[in-house]
């Protein structure tokens, strides 16, 4: 067991300005699987549809990652984040103002272009400022922002959505959003450290560079399958609840509230677990309860709300604590010159991979008309079974790179870290 390094003043600070940049961010996206059913009615939307209305969003984010990897190291890391902040900003109010299926989809295209490269900042800025023995304990502060999006964000989002339409709980996003801006350019400090280290001249040749690394590629690649699983599911969570599940739409929110609330009491403990035991075993250990809860529920039928309640919990469990330890990793294999590019890169093969498999969940799952339950759901559940053995192994190749690095490393880079 390891000891853990404190945090400075400074630190805690942009623990908490990038939890709430985070927090919006993450509330956009997952908003979308609670108003599944609520926008599928309204727009008469068929699943294979609203899948790619999901994916939509996935697609722009990773195009817009891979554009954007080569410049992501030559600008300070504090205005890159507020020029991304705010075009999400606007693209959730466009998806607010949207009123068929088509404008939804070019509003999501937006908001994915500026708000998948968000957590690629954050990364880099995290990886930037505290030292790989720090990192999990953030990634747990900052994935909290999963768990509070489903305690506060989704359940006031779905009665703003049931009181005044499924366009409010944008609008709520995008408001908390224009504070969490607001506060970074007030309170943030610029963060240049990596300009100094910069040797590539023009912005391909960085990015063909980070590309070219081996082992870079190793945690590409392990990035995008660990997304395929995670979002194949998700999309389709509201609707299977209220169509197969027979949880009422004055249900859903508690669902989500009391799911979240999990989520923001598992979150820090993994964080911590994360930084005193081995990261791979508590990914794998993770990994393989997940599976059994998943299996359950993709199965599930007709049950009481506390069941349901109950299940969802036990499989958020799961689900983070893989997340925080995979996450974590994936900051150590990237040097300091490559980190914005290798974090953009990596956030846009996790967005077109999680696109991906949005699209192939919306193949898969099959609904005959806009209330009958849906059908295949199950299969989806096997078909993570199946992806999910290959990341545990994909996985341990990342940890042995990570392990293999800090043995080599000198400790200039970790001094520079501690003392920001």
């Amino acid at each position: 067991m390891k000891q853990t390094i404190p945090f400075s003043s400074h630190q805690k600070l942009i623990i908490a300005l990038l939890a709430l940049t985070q927090f919006t961010v993450i509330l956009d996206f997952m908003v979308m699987s609670p108003l599944g059913d609520m926008l599928m009615k309204s727009m008469s939307i068929k699943p294979n549809q609203f899948g790619l209305v999901v994916s939509a969003y996935a697609f722009s984010a990773g195009i817009s990652g891979l554009l954007t990897a080569g410049f992501a190291d030559r600008f300070d890391r504090k205005k890159l984040l507020i020029f991304f902040y705010v075009g999400f900003i606007a693209g959730t109010i466009c998806c607010g103002f949207a009123n068929t299926y088509v404008t939804m989809v070019a509003a999501r295209i937006i908001t994915g272009l500026f708000g998948g490269v968000i957590g690629s900042i954050s990364l880099a800025i995290i990886t930037d400022l505290f030292v790989i023995e720090q990192r999990g304990r953030v990634m747990g502060f900052i994935q909290m922002g999963f768990g509070a999006s489903q305690v506060l964000g989704i359940p006031i989002g779905l009665y703003l959505a049931n009181a005044w339409g499924w366009e409010a709980p944008f609008f709520l996003v995008a408001g908390i959003a224009l504070a969490g801006v607001t506060l970074i350019m007030l309170i943030m400090e610029p963060i240049t450290q990596h300009l100094a280290m910069q040797r590539d001249k023009s912005a391909f040749k960085h990015l063909w560079h980070a590309i070219a690394k081996r082992n870079y590629r190793i945690g590409f690649a392990t990035t995008a399958l660990l997304s395929i699983g995670g979002f194949m599911m998700m999309p389709f969570g509201s609707a299977f609840a209220i169509n197969n599940l027979h949880v009422t739409p004055q249900q859903l929110p508690l669902l989500f509230m009391v799911s979240g609330v999990g989520a923001l009491f598992i979150m820090p403990i993994v964080g911590r677990l994360s930084d005193r035991f081995d990261k791979f075993l508590l990914f794998t250990f993770s990994s393989l309860y997940m599976l059994v809860f998943v299996i359950v529920y993709t199965h599930l039928t007709a049950q009481p709300l506390w069941i349901v309640i109950a299940l969802n919990v036990l499989m958020m469990v799961g689900i983070m604590g893989r997340m925080v330890p995979a996450t974590t990793l994936t900051t150590g294999i990237p040097d300091m010159e490559d980190r914005g590019a290798f974090m953009s890169i990596n956030s846009s093969l996790q967005q077109i991979a999680g696109g991906v498999a949005a699209a192939i969940g919306g193949m898969i799952v099959v609904q005959k008309d806009k209330f009958s339950p849906l059908e295949h759901y199950d299969t989806v559940g096997w078909v993570i079974v199946g992806i999910t053995i290959p990341c545990i192994y994909m996985v341990y190749r990342v940890s042995a790179l990570v392990k293999a690095k800090a043995a080599k490393q000198l400790p200039k880079e970790e001094s520079v870290a501690v003392e920001v």
